[in-house]
């Protein structure tokens, strides 16, 4: 076989129907979009419009309020980059928290506590202080000879420490 005898199979290509080529064509003068109007035009998309009746979304009752301001963001460590710290020698003591975590480089001060995650890639034995941990991680970290100390959230200020109140 040769490139210049390749050949699309029947009906896997079409032919594009030119509009607006005279009303003989069939598809001449509106282009088959109908007479006037909004539709008509070019760059109209009418999307959830119902003829002028409240459209299904309004209609739909309205529940509950997120409130973005007080929500907890927490920072994600896996036992990889962990892993990869602690062979790298940035934390000093046996002890890891949001502190030294911070320290090492490892997450920033706009978090609310420091979730821990991942089920492999941890060799250490260490101590992991941490606002959240998924069960995975707490196992591996055991299995490693190590323990993680799960602290409620509002008890783990150490990322955000409270500011002074005012006078």
């Amino acid at each position: 076989m040769k490139l210049n005898q390749l050949k699309d199979n029947p009906g896997a290509r079409q032919t594009r129907i030119l509009v607006g080529r005279g009303i003989g064509s069939g598809k001449g003068k509106t282009a088959g979009r109908g007479v006037k109007g909004q539709k008509a035009r070019t760059g109209v998309a009418i999307k959830g419009f119902e003829g002028g009746q409240s459209p299904l979304l309004r209609r739909m009752p309205k529940r509950g309020f997120n409130n973005f301001e007080h929500a907890t963001h927490y920072a994600v460590v896996t036992l990889g980059i962990l892993q990869s710290a602690i062979d790298g020698k940035k934390f000093k003591g046996d002890k890891i928290d949001a502190k030294s975590l911070r320290e090492a480089g490892l997450i920033d001060a706009r978090h609310d506590g420091v979730k821990l995650v991942g089920s492999t890639g941890l060799k250490s034995k260490a101590t992991i202080v941490v606002t959240k941990a998924t069960k995975g991680a707490i196992e591996a970290v055991e299995k490693a000879g190590g323990k993680v100390e799960v602290l409620p959230a509002k008890v783990n200020k150490l990322l955000k420490p409270k500011k002074a109140a005012k006078k």
